[in-house]
This record gives C-alpha cells, structure tokens and sequence, in this order.
C-alpha cells in the first residue's frame, strides 16, 4: 500500500503525533513522509530517523508559514500526479483543516480521530469513537485515496534511528494569489502541552467551592467566585508541578472564568490521551468524558460519591480535594525527590 503521512510542525518543530503517524504507517508498508515549510532540512532527516522511507520535500519562502490554502493545495496537486492509496495525518488543528480540504479536492473522503486501523486486501478498516466518545464504529471508505487523521497518543512513538536516511525528493510548492496570509504569531502560556502530555491534572468548577477561604474585602459575588477559585486552580498547578504534567480543566471551569480557554478539555477544547489523567472537582459531564475517556488511567477526587466521573475512573477518592490534592502534592514531591 503506498502510504502518505503528513508531517505536522511549527518553524520546523515536529508535534509528537506525527512520528506517530509514521509508526501507524509504518505498520501498512513503506511510508512516504510530507514535510512542507521553509528551511525544513532537519526535519526532513528527522522523518528518515523515525522510519519514513521517502520524504517529499516542498521546501519554499511561500510555505515559510502555515497557510491552509498553500498547503492544501500543495498536498493535493502531489496526491493527483502520484496517486497515493493512503494519507495519514495527526489530528491536529492542522491535520484536520488539510485532510478535510484535500478530501474535497480529491472528491474523497476523510475519516476523523481514528483510534485504531486494520488493513485487508488494501481497504483500511477503522475504529473511531461517536456520540461523545459513548459508542465506536467501524467505518471504511470506498473512495481512493483513503484519508485517515489519527487520535495523538492512541498509537505508540516509534524509536528514533539515528542516521538512518532514504530517498529525498524534492517537489514544488503551489503558488498563487491565496487570500490569506499570516501577520504574525502570539505565544501562549509556557507549560507541558495538554495534547502532548502523558500526565495531566485537571480542576473542575469544584476548585471554588473552598468555604475555608475569605475573598478581600471589595469583592462583588462572581469576583469572590473567581479568586477562589483561583486559589484552587493554584493546588492543582501545584501538583502538575509535582508531576511535571499538563493543567487541564472542564468546560465549566473555563466558561466561569477561572482559566484560559487553552486549558479545555473535552468535546469542544482539547482531546487528550494521557496515561494518566487526574480530574479534581469534576464531576464528569459528557461533553468533558469525550475529551479524555481514552485515558490510559484516571483518577477521579469528588466529594459526591454520585459524580458520573467515577464511573470512568479507574481509581476514585471520594472527600474534599483542598486537603486531598496538597496531600498528593507533598507526597508525590517527597517520592520524585523534589
């Protein structure tokens, strides 16, 4: 099967999911990596040490930053001429965004946050979860080429061989008159990356409900509301620190306030397969158990025994998480010796 993965990347830094993808490709045949961008050598090399056997280099100023329509049209001009039976891509904001355009150009279709795949007789069988994360299908696609994005972190990375090369051949990138261009980036929050990371503690609208704490003077209600829980949202920083893992948060953490929208998880923030996953003050809505249920461990801290996170929690404590999680923190720092 001849297999396509793209390489998704910022300036040259691959995400993790893409080496993914090469893994999963990997496992179809030989693969045939993507790289796009502008100065990109050492990630078409990077692409060869994680078992790419040909990268298709479109190396040019216009690609210099992340166009949708550029590269799309890019990728689609190359699937026309070379007829790939397979293209792979990361579910990323990006991968998705590609695969969708390409699929329309290609009259094709595209089958999304794929968890697992098998291949028979060339036609790729796929498994991917519906309704929230509650059922999964099984689905196929008649048309050529197939287009899957896969979940991150639902297929293992494979080993980087260093030195290992292949064949590089180098393709022209699509000019045109695209209507957008970039103006510039804006640099969020430091910190461990939700969809990268393998450990991410998460607070729910729970965090604020600390009756031991007493808002300054001047506060209106909702103020008051805030600033408690940013006091709780500070305890769980604390012990993504201990862990050195990602800050997470629900849905209605996020829509009262209390952290960024970058922090979301769920069905409409960020999907995330960590192997461990700790979920404080949540109580488990359906829109947030769809953006983490393929967690490899999770731990839920809830002082209602009756909170439907616990249904999906391999390990539950059921009290008040102000006394819980520092307790946690302390004796994950005392463990990890910091």
């Amino acid at each position: 099967m001849n297999t396509w993965v793209y390489i998704d990347h910022f300036k040259g830094n691959a995400l993790p999911a893409s080496w993914e993808t090469i893994g999963v490709g990997k496992t179809l045949g030989n693969v045939t990596a993507l790289v796009f961008g502008s100065g990109i050598e050492a990630l078409a090399k990077a692409a060869f040490e994680y078992g790419a056997d040909e990268v298709l280099l479109a190396d040019d100023a216009s690609l210099v930053d992340y166009r949708a329509e550029a590269y799309a049209t890019t990728l689609s001009k190359l699937s026309a001429e070379r007829t790939p039976d397979l293209l792979l891509f990361p579910t990323t904001t990006r991968g998705r965004e590609l695969a969708g355009m390409v699929a329309i150009d290609l009259r094709t279709g595209v089958m999304v946050d794929v968890t697992s795949l098998e291949a028979t007789g060339g036609k790729i069988t796929v498994t991917r979860p519906i309704y929230a994360g509650k059922l999964l299908t099984k689905e196929t696609c008649s048309s050529r080429p197939q287009i899957i994005t896969l979940r991150g972190r639902a297929f293992p990375k494979p080993a980087q061989q260093a030195g290992k090369s292949g064949t590089l051949t180098k393709v022209a990138a699509a000019i045109g008159d695209f209507p957008t261009k970039v103006e510039g980036y804006t640099t969020s929050e430091s910190g461990v990356s939700l969809t990268d990371a393998s450990v991410i503690v998460s607070g729910g609208r729970g965090v604020s409900n600390n009756p031991a704490l007493t808002p300054p003077a001047g506060l209106d209600e909702k103020q008051a509301e805030i600033w408690r829980a940013q006091q709780g949202f500070a305890l769980v920083i604390d012990l993504a620190s201990a862990l050195g893992a990602a800050v997470g948060a629900s849905r209605a953490a996020v829509d009262a306030g209390y952290v960024p929208y970058t922090h979301q998880v769920g069905q409409t923030g960020k999907v995330v397969s960590p192997d461990v996953y700790i979920a404080c003050g949540i109580s488990g809505a359906i829109q947030h158990l769809a953006g983490m249920r393929t967690s490899k461990v999770i731990v839920a801290i809830n002082k209602d025994p009756e909170a439907p996170i616990f249904k999906l929690a391999r390990y539950g404590v059921v009290g008040d998480l102000f006394q819980i999680v520092p307790a946690l923190t302390v004796a994950f720092k005392k463990k990890m010796g910091k």
